[in-house]
């Protein structure tokens, strides 16, 4: 059945896209309840409701483009500011109990895997794919997607059954600092600061404050822009040769291949190295981190797209055992591990929220509680996932591949 808005019809579909993007971020930062659900899985919503009832065609090439260009430009303007330095100083303990949840995600993708792996086709592929969104975040998802080549439909049902889970795990995650158990077994300095306070309504202004109007020129503009083509341009160049001459045939090989191969990898690389060593510069361009939020949101749009009802009627079910599997282990080490490293409570809930949903949710979650003084480290913590989030994905994608 053909849709209301043809598939050539590229000024009506970038309009539609770009729209809603604009929609969901409006309605994060107005309303709470938008905020609770966030505004990636409102415009999924929506463009999954917009394509099933085919208003907008499945498949499209200005959906290609997004996939094409606009992730990869994604990239580097949130990594910006990933100074590895700065990264590992200013974020101390958080950075820690950040990486034991990594390393949770890690293990909940293996034991998911395992146990699903003959009942789900080509479960290596979405294995990679959660690796790097539940450790960095949904531009390390459509890298692992376009590295294994994983299909629309697929990527779709998995996307819904991730941000379906993601959503009833970020009220859980709210929802902790307010039961007796958690405040009895952890330490939750933050949480009794902030009720010690005498206006707890802050956070909701906070909300709207931390992605208000910034200082921002004309310059600011053209050289984050442009860097950002350079460097994607430079990385795919690069990326292309190493993968014709790096040979494949055993996991060492196909692994090596996979990483000096990865025009993502290497876009990740490039960028953190300018923005280590080049600090000055690269965090003197404001406005990056604005740009490619907004980017990621067109992106996750799309996602959404391509997502048939019946496909994720009958799929989803298992990926969302799937994801939550992964979920779960991650919350049972942040917590566990935790506890025994006596970290804070705040602390723990942050770095799981960081890798789970990346460090935009991790902050938000910060920020509608008020813990003001944790805000900056998750961020910088979560940036650390972007980097590493696309290595350890290539990694498990590999690996598991063989198993």
């Amino acid at each position: 059945m053909n849709s209301l808005i043809s598939a050539d019809n590229a000024w009506a579909l970038w309009s539609i896209l770009i729209g809603i993007a604009a929609l969901s971020i409006y309605l994060e930062q107005t309303y709470s309840w938008a905020s609770k659900i966030t505004g990636a899985i409102i415009g999924l919503v929506i463009a999954m409701l917009l394509a099933n009832f085919n208003v907008i065609p499945t498949v499209a090439p200005t959906y290609d483009v997004v996939w094409g260009y606009v992730v990869p430009l994604a990239i580097p303007l949130l990594l910006f500011n990933a100074n590895i330095k700065k990264i590992w100083r200013e974020s101390g303990r958080i950075m820690v109990i950040f990486m034991i949840s990594s390393v949770g995600t890690l293990l909940g993708v293996f034991l998911a895997h395992s146990l699903l792996k003959n009942s789900i086709p080509d479960l290596y592929k979405m294995s990679a794919m959660m690796t790097g969104s539940y450790i960095g975040g949904g531009v390390n998802f459509a890298a692992m997607a376009e590295s294994f080549g994983a299909g629309e439909e697929w990527i779709s049902a998995l996307t819904v059954a991730d941000n379906l889970l993601m959503a009833l795990y970020f009220f859980v995650l709210l929802a902790i600092p307010s039961v007796n158990f958690f405040l009895k077994k952890f330490k939750h300095p933050h949480i009794d600061a902030v009720n010690a306070a005498v206006d707890t309504s802050e956070g909701e202004t906070l909300a709207k404050q931390y992605w208000g109007r910034k200082k921002i020129s004309l310059r600011d503009i053209a050289f984050g822009v442009a860097l950002s083509f350079i460097i994607v341009w430079v990385s795919t160049e690069i990326a292309a040769v190493l993968k014709a001459v790096i040979p494949t045939g055993n996991f060492a090989y196909d692994l090596l291949n996979g990483l000096l191969g990865n025009k993502y990898l290497l876009i990740t690389t490039f960028t953190m190295l300018l923005a280590t060593y080049a600090p000055n510069f690269m965090s003197g361009i404001h406005g990056a981190q604005e740009i490619g939020t907004f980017l990621i949101y067109i992106f996750l749009v799309v996602i959404g797209v391509p997502a048939s009802i019946p496909v994720i009627l009958s799929q989803a079910p298992l990926l969302l055992v799937f994801t939550a599997i992964i979920v779960a282990v991650n919350m049972i080490i942040s917590l566990v591990v935790g506890k025994i490293f006596k970290f804070d409570l705040e602390e723990i809930l942050l770095a799981s929220n960081a890798n789970i949903g990346g460090p935009t949710t991790a902050a938000a979650m910060a920020i509608a509680k008020g813990w003001n003084k944790l805000i900056g480290p998750i961020i910088l913590a979560g940036v650390w996932g972007y980097i590493i989030g696309n290595y350890l994905g290539i990694f498990m994608g590999n690996l598991l591949q063989y198993m």
